[in-house]
């Protein structure tokens, strides 16, 4: 195509961005893309996870604020731009049973009204390609599951000029994606790496509960190559330094062996406008065959 190409990534919080998918937008940034992240929520509800920050008075007085601006660093380190669609994060309800969702956070929003934000912010920025969480959220957080949902409106609803239409001119993107880098095969393949160098691997557990999961896998139909971006990955993720613990899970796995046994990160196609043929190894296979 003689026209940029543009990506835009769909996230529940300030820090998903660089916990999924951040080593291909660096990669993309690198080659000329147009690189957008839509963050759905301030993060305001989200736990210190960093040890080192927990119990910080400042922090936990200014926690909009604070994560405001690790999103800032973040997207500097990977080059892309950003813009928040202004929802309030609903927290991670514990217990049981689960206590009920806090009044007026996005997991309790209209779907088809939320999804509006975003079909704004699509016929603005006019993404090709589309990356989001799937059904289940990745993981089962309330913001992750309705991000999902207003993904799967906004994507069908922003070129049809009969919806949202105070929302700007129509575009269709072409691609859609669902981020599957924590799939089992990965997983597992850097568990065996592991051990066979001697190493402690952080994914036992993980591999445990996968077994006694009854969910079928995930079909991953596109593996994006971008181990050379594992390094910017990894810098945007400490940007998060209320989330992150720089001694913690996240760092285990040296990085030599993560670009030797699975130097991709990797998606599973949702819907798609352009002719595809899978597997792939870029998220914009075949949208120059649409003009």
């Amino acid at each position: 195509m003689t026209e940029q190409l543009r990506l835009m990534a769909v996230h529940a919080h300030p820090d998903d961005e660089s916990s999924k998918g951040a080593a291909t937008m660096a990669k993309y940034v690198s080659e000329g893309v147009d690189v957008l992240v839509a963050t759905c929520t301030g993060g305001e509800r989200g736990s210190v996870l960093n040890p080192k920050l927990q119990g910080d008075p400042y922090i936990e007085e200014h926690i909009h604020e604070v994560r405001a601006k690790e999103m800032d660093e973040a997207r500097q380190i990977l080059g892309v731009k950003q813009a928040w669609l202004g929802f309030v994060d609903s927290g991670l309800p514990e217990g049981d049973p689960l206590p009920p969702l806090p009044e007026g956070c996005f997991a309790l929003q209209d779907v088809d009204e939320a999804a509006g934000a975003l079909v704004k912010l699509i016929r603005s920025f006019r993404p090709h390609v589309m990356t989001t969480y799937d059904e289940n959220g990745g993981y089962p957080h309330p913001d992750h599951i309705m991000t999902h949902k207003i993904s799967m409106v906004a994507f069908e609803a922003a070129g049809d000029p009969s919806r949202y239409p105070e929302a700007g001119e129509p575009w269709a993107p072409l691609k859609l994606y669902y981020n599957q880098g924590f799939n089992r095969d990965r997983t597992l393949a850097l568990h065996e790496a592991l051990l066979a160098r001697g190493l402690e691997s952080p994914y036992g557990d993980w591999l445990e509960r996968w077994e006694k999961m009854d969910r079928p896998e995930r079909q991953i139909t596109t593996y994006v190559p971008c181990g050379d971006f594992f390094e910017i990955r990894d810098k945007a993720l400490l940007a998060h330094a209320t989330q992150i613990d720089p001694d913690g899970f996240w760092f285990h796995v040296p990085m030599d062996l993560q670009k030797e046994v699975w130097p991709t990160e990797d998606y599973e196609l949702a819907k798609s406008r352009v002719p595809t043929s899978l597997p792939e190894s870029d998220l914009f296979a075949g949208v120059g065959e649409a003009g």
